[in-house]
Order: C-alpha cells, then sequence, then structure tokens
C-alpha cells in the first residue's frame, strides 16, 4: 500500500512538470529585423521607465517613447516584459528582442558589449542615504555599512570599481523589481545606503521624504535604448533619425517635463506633511472625493491633490481675500455651482470639482491630456481669463500654448507690467499658478501610489477617452 501511494505520488509529479514544460516554451531568438513588420522590445516596468497610470493604461517615458516610435515608423511592436531589471540585457545578449527600452545607462562596461542609441537623459549614478541618520561623505565612509545596489544595474557596475580604489567596500546586489524597491527599504532603515540613479531618487523623494542624495559616484551617464553588438544598421539609423527628429521639435523636451518636470517642488516637509495628514485626515473627505469623481468623470485622487493644496484639508480655511472651504472657493464661485454653504466639505467639494471641470472643458478641444488637466489646475488659481493672456504671450514667444511645459514659462511674465499690459486681463500672480499645478501633480502622484482607484458602478467618463491622467 506505502510502495504504491509513492507511484502515484511519483505519476502526479511527473505529470505537473510535464504541464509546466509545456507552459513555458523556450523562448526563440527574433527574426532579423525587417523580415517581418514586428518589432520585438525588451522592457521592464518601474517608474522611471512604463507603470500603470490612474486610468489604468501603461504610461511612463519609456512606454511613450516606443508607442511613438511605432506610429513614426509604420512598425508592430511587441513588448517582451522582464520582472527582473538583471534579466534584460542577457535576453538582448541572445537576441530575444531587436531592442532594450528599460531605462539603461549606457555605461563604459556594457558599451563593450552592447550598442546604445541617442541619449535621451542624462543621470548620475549617487549613494542614497535616510536623512534621519547622518550624511555619508565619500566612499570610505561606506565601509562596514548595509550598502545595496539592484543587481544587474549600472549602479553595481560603479561600485566593482569603486572597490578597486577601496577593497574593503562590501555591498549586496539584490535582484529586486527596480530601485524604487530598494529605496523603500531604506526609507524604513532596513539598509544603510543605496547606489542607484539619480532620477529613481529625485522620483522616490517624492514619496518617502526621509530619502536623501548624498554623492555622486563616477561621471555621469547618460540613458538610452540598447541594441545587441550585430543589430540592423537601418534600424540604428531609425532610432537615431526619431530622436533627432522628437530633440528638434520639442516633444521629447515635453516628455521629460511630463515625468520630470515637477518632481522637485516639494521640500522633505510637504511631503512628510502631506503623507501624515493623508492618513489622519484624508479618511473623513475620501467618500466625498469619490462622489465628486461620480459626479465629474474626474480621477478622486486629483481633486484630493487640489483640496490639500488648496486648504490642507482643511474645511473651514479662509483667505485675506474671502475665498473659503476645503476647495478654496470664491463666493462668484460658490453661487455658480449652486453652493448654500461654503463651509460644508461635501457641497465645497463637489462644488470644486464641478468648477474644476468646467475649466478643463472650456479649453479648446484640440489640447491633449494631461496638459488639458495641468492648464485647467492653473486656470483654478489663476482665472481662466488670465491662462488666456498667458497663452497669448505663449503664442507670441513663438512657443505652443497648447503645452503646459510652455505655457509654464510665461505664466509668471503677469507680474511684469511689460507684459501684463500687452494682454486684456492685466495684472496677476501667474507664478502661483505654477507652483500650484507643479505642487498638485506631485500630490496626485503620491496618492496614486498609495490610495487605490476608485470604480463606480455608474460615473460620467470624461469627454476625451484620452483622460489618462498619469504620474
Amino acid at each position: 500500500m506505502h510502495h504504491s501511494l509513492n507511484s502515484a505520488i511519483g505519476i502526479v509529479v511527473a505529470s505537473l512538470m510535464l504541464a509546466s514544460c509545456d507552459s513555458e516554451p523556450v523562448e526563440q531568438p527574433v527574426q532579423p529585423f525587417g523580415t517581418t513588420d514586428e518589432l520585438v522590445v525588451l522592457v521592464h516596468n518601474g517608474p522611471a521607465t512604463r507603470f500603470l497610470g490612474a486610468d489604468g493604461k501603461y504610461n511612463g517615458i519609456e512606454q511613450d517613447l516606443i508607442e511613438m516610435f511605432a506610429k513614426d515608423t509604420g512598425t508592430r511592436i511587441r513588448l517582451v516584459e522582464r520582472a527582473k531589471y538583471k534579466d534584460i540585457l542577457p535576453a538582448l545578449r541572445k537576441h530575444l528582442a531587436h531592442f532594450a527600452a528599460a531605462g539603461m545607462a549606457a555605461t563604459e562596461a556594457r558599451r563593450k558589449a552592447f550598442i546604445f542609441g541617442p541619449a535621451y537623459l542624462s543621470i548620475h549614478t549617487v549613494v542614497a542615504y535616510n536623512t534621519e541618520n547622518q550624511r555619508p561623505k565619500n566612499v570610505r565612509e561606506l565601509i562596514g555599512k548595509r550598502v545595496v545596489a539592484l543587481a544587474g544595474s549600472s549602479g553595481a557596475e560603479q561600485l566593482e570599481a569603486e572597490a578597486m580604489e577601496e577593497p574593503k567596500l562590501a555591498w549586496e546586489e539584490i535582484p529586486a523589481t527596480d530601485s524604487m524597491e530598494l529605496l523603500d527599504r531604506l526609507a524604513s532603515d532596513e539598509v544603510d545606503y543605496v547606489v542607484t540613479d539619480s532620477n529613481i531618487v529625485e522620483l522616490a523623494q517624492n514619496f518617502s521624504p526621509n530619502i536623501g542624495r548624498a554623492f555622486n559616484l563616477g561621471e555621469p551617464e547618460t540613458l538610452s535604448w540598447a541594441l545587441p553588438k550585430d543589430a540592423s544598421p537601418l534600424l540604428m539609423a531609425q532610432i537615431k533619425d526619431f530622436f533627432d527628429r522628437i530633440n528638434a521639435n520639442g516633444t521629447l523636451r515635453v516628455l521629460l517635463d511630463r515625468y520630470y518636470g515637477h518632481t522637485q517642488r516639494l521640500t522633505q516637509g510637504d511631503v512628510a506633511a502631506f503623507l501624515q495628514r493623508r492618513q489622519l485626515v484624508l479618511p473623513q473627505y475620501r467618500a466625498m472625493f469619490q462622489e465628486a469623481q461620480e459626479e465629474t468623470g474626474l480621477d478622486w485622487r486629483l481633486l484630493a491633490a487640489l483640496g490639500f493644496q488648496e486648504s490642507h484639508w482643511n474645511p473651514l480655511a479662509t483667505s485675506p481675500t474671502g475665498v473659503r472651504g476645503l476647495m478654496m472657493l470664491t463666493s462668484e464661485t460658490a453661487d455658480r455651482m449652486g453652493v448654500s454653504d461654503r463651509l460644508d466639505p461635501r457641497q465645497n467639494i463637489i462644488a470644486g470639482a464641478r468648477y474644476l471641470k468646467m475649466l478643463r472643458d472650456t479649453l479648446p478641444e484640440r489640447i491633449m491630456e494631461p496638459d488639458r488637466t495641468w492648464l485647467a489646475l492653473a486656470s483654478y488659481n489663476v482665472g481662466y481669463g488670465h491662462l488666456e493672456d498667458a497663452r497669448v504671450l505663449t503664442k507670441r514667444h513663438g512657443l505652443n500654448a497648447d503645452s503646459w511645459v510652455d505655457v509654464k514659462k510665461t505664466l509668471p511674465l503677469l507680474t511684469r507690467s511689460d507684459f501684463y499690459s500687452t494682454v486684456k486681463r492685466g495684472f496677476a500672480r501667474g507664478g502661483e499658478a505654477v507652483i500650484l499645478t507643479e505642487n498638485i501633480r506631485n500630490y496626485f502622484d503620491i496618492l496614486v501610489r498609495y490610495e487605490e482607484s476608485y470604480r463606480p458602478q455608474f460615473s460620467i467618463v470624461p469627454d476625451d477617452e484620452e483622460s489618462a491622467l498619469s504620474p
């Protein structure tokens, strides 16, 4: 009996192993570029590459660049995802894709084994530390500490180089999903230092107020797409032409602003205060913001970010100019939105959401997201007329009046008489509108990371399905 049970178990185990083998076919190298209409790209999910945005769609600078390249070249793209960063380059070496778009630094060591396309962002390898502890000044001060880097990263490569000068330097290479995971451990004091890319640290500082940048390691690097050494010259030429074009026409500048332009606005104190009030105060108003989403179709987390910027979620807030309530409504706006009591948080939140939607809907239809929402937020602060004046100035300067990255340059000019005297509505504190909008973008990013999206059973969907608001 005992023997037959073992036999039965053996058969089951063997069956499971066979089933497992069937479900994981061996990946085949891709066909040479140009032999089919398919372009295969290796990707890695993370805050600096591609991620699920607030709209449930993939966003991120690499995702946007890949989609634009596919459209530009008329190619059908197939994405091959690797969960671990360290698996990207080995897969590329095996020709499992035509190139990798995964936030890769074009280091000297990597250039020996791969070809890199044009740079799209300049970064530094940095030592990140927990600001509740002492800041290290140099590599020697890392000796004997818990130092970690992402396995397969340029940070791990740089540590190898530093160890040539400081042989006692020791560190652990962790095969985590991305460096953000390591920075979370740093914030909770599980490790002493994280060696990673400067752009990742900038993003992480908006979620963890106690993460600081101690010092740089090595020379500046650039992020680029990586290709095998024997990559098709035609593909290389297409990638070069694509990056030359988006550099020349300003598209790359707009993309970089979308994902990085707002990241250094908040201080550590701002982030700490926001995270604290998110736990202590937001729960009282979450359902009201979600009700406002049902009525307007605007993401409740965006509305909550706006409410925090306006009043720190204080329903009794009053400004010297008479603006009142959680969303800081003027008496005129409150009357227009049918508010009987501006100090009633539910009425105030819903009215503020309706007013923001009205401003957003008033903008010309040709303006796409996310610019549409950022411009609406600016007009929430400065007034729609003054925003239009700033857009007129933007156009006069030869810039794009439909792009937030350009309009935010001209909004501050509304405080200067040589500019505001040339437009219809005169003086306005345009610089304040820029700060407000950039802060809200940061608060929204934080809420998207920590708060669940809300999917009501019946809701008004925004007019343009592109409202894919993403951090």
